[in-house]
């Protein structure tokens, strides 16, 4: 049986009364997960929907949302999770895309739900946990689950658009399922004895692998939060004894601001049941990985991975060697490495695009085989337009994105540096640099910064201090501060919004 939603029956049937799923004073056991999912399979179902049906899931992070995911892969359909913060417009693109029939979406978005699968030909049923519990459990538990083959698609998540329209990655009862075993034997050692942070969103294949997928694996305990607030985090992390922390490194540094007045002694002994923090997402600076260490008490490690790739690629291995700054070294079954422009590997040390080829590559983009075969060569390396060097022990760096990088009078310039630089100032919360048009170098070099509360620093002191640790043709020129950088659904900074203000 390859169906991902195996998994589930079996840790019903290892550990039946073991908490599976958390959200404050809700909880379901997996025996009670398992039969919800089951009989969501047969409600799914009552509304014609079979093997091979697209499935809209438009809900935030509460049990809800496990169980219509895990119902819709018990059926053998497909699921395309979506952010519940979407437009119509974004809404009724995803849905009509994958040619879904129905939208399960929180009733808190309401409006913008039935329109979006109005505009889609969709239907769209709005639901909370008290609905969908009330609705399954008149059902029959259906026979099942129903057999799929590895190469079977079981979830169609949309990028972010970042280079254009956004496209469905097909992931795989077999990518997805082996992607959540390696996390969980490798670099999570997840038991049934831990608790997962579930604040990363579940419409995101970070939160959906490496949170309720791995957690399902090994019969651990999901403590889900609706949506990422630092104070409420640190309440769950201490209330429910959280083993394992997995954030984008904008939660890293919120919980760095929220702590910021208390002892660290005070930090730690709230966060005492810690053992593993994991960072992917986004690069994180490595400033705040030396702050949080020192403030919680528990090592951060970081990985690496994408949408297309289900998601997890590389990760600094709990057994190795930690590198801070690094991406690690490839998991179980994936192959990593970087190359030129022309498809040939660089030397050992210099910057190249990262491409993958292993169990974690996606099938393809849905409906779209010249994208898919754009991005999936012949011999299946994916091109993830990042750009990495890897040093003389295999472990990866992520320079920047390709399509990130400044060019400013024929130099190449990588943001991320910059932004290092900008984070290690004690003034600094947060930083993003981005190239703006220059008449004369074609780019020129510009940072928004987001101060720490309290700070007096001004545009000027601070080039000052960047102009000190780098080479002089990359320092930013132009320095405005914000109040906060624009973020996305996982809390990554959205380059691509920050402007510069006029001058």
């Amino acid at each position: 049986m390859t169906n991902l939603s195996a998994n589930l029956v079996n840790s019903a049937r290892n550990h039946p009364d073991r908490i599976a799923l958390k959200c404050d004073d809700a909880a379901l056991t997996y025996e009670q997960f398992r039969s919800a999912a089951a009989r969501m399979a047969t409600l799914l179902e009552t509304k014609g929907i079979k093997a091979g049906d697209r499935v809209g899931i438009m809900l935030p992070n509460t049990p809800a949302f496990a169980v219509v995911f895990y119902g819709i892969l018990h059926l053998g359909a497909i699921a395309v999770p979506m952010n519940p913060l979407m437009s119509p417009r974004e809404i009724a693109f995803y849905l009509s895309n994958t040619g879904a029939k129905i939208l399960y979406a929180t009733g808190l978005f309401a409006d913008a739900a039935q329109e979006g699968a109005k505009n889609a030909g969709a239907d769209c049923e709005l639901i909370d946990d008290a609905s969908l519990f009330a609705a399954v459990v008149a059902q029959p538990e259906h026979d099942g689950p129903i057999e799929r083959a590895d190469t079977d698609t079981a979830v169609v998540l949309h990028t972010s658009g970042t280079t254009g329209q956004p496209k469905g990655a097909e992931l795989t009862h077999g990518g997805l399922g082996r992607n959540a075993e390696v996390a969980v034997r490798t670099l999570f050692y997840g038991t049934s004895d831990d608790v997962i942070m579930g604040c990363l969103p579940l419409f995101h294949v970070f939160g959906l692998t490496c949170g309720l997928n791995s957690a399902v694996l090994c019969g651990a305990t999901l403590t889900l939060i609706p949506r990422f607030d630092p104070a409420k985090a640190m309440e769950v992390i201490e209330r429910d004894a959280v083993t394992i922390f997995q954030g984008v490194p904008t939660m890293y540094s919120a919980l760095l601001a929220a702590t910021a007045q208390l002892p660290a002694d005070a930090v730690q002994a709230a966060a005492r049941t810690l053992r593993l923090c994991a960072s992917g997402g986004a690069a994180i600076p490595v400033q705040v990985i030396h702050d949080f260490e020192s403030t919680f008490g528990c090592a951060i490690l970081e990985g690496y991975g994408l949408s297309e790739t289900s998601p997890v690629a590389s990760f600094n291995h709990p057994d190795s060697e930690r590198k801070a700054g690094s991406i690690g070294t490839p998991i179980d079954g994936v192959q990593m490495r970087v190359v030129a422009d022309d498809g040939s590997e660089v030397p050992q040390g210099e910057p190249g695009e990262i491409q993958i080829r292993g169990h974690n590559v996606m099938k393809g983009y849905w409906n779209l085989p010249e994208a898919t075969k754009d991005s999936i060569n012949a011999e299946g390396w994916f091109a993830t337009g990042d750009v990495a060097r890897v040093d003389e022990d295999g472990y990866f760096y992520i320079v920047d994105r390709k399509k990130d990088l400044i060019i400013r009078g024929g130099l190449n310039i990588y943001p991320r540096e910059i932004e290092e630089v900008l984070y290690s100032h004690p003034d600094v919360a947060e930083a993003a640099v981005i190239g703006m048009p220059h008449e004369a170098l074609g780019e020129e070099v510009g940072a928004a910064v987001a101060l720490k509360p309290g700070s007096a620093l001004d545009d000027e002191a601070l080039r000052d201090y960047v102009k000190t640790q780098v080479a002089a043709y990359k320092y930013p020129r132009r320095i405005w501060f914000v109040d906060a950088l624009p973020k996305g659904p996982t809390g990554k900074v959205l380059r691509r919004e920050i402007t510069a203000p006029p001058a």
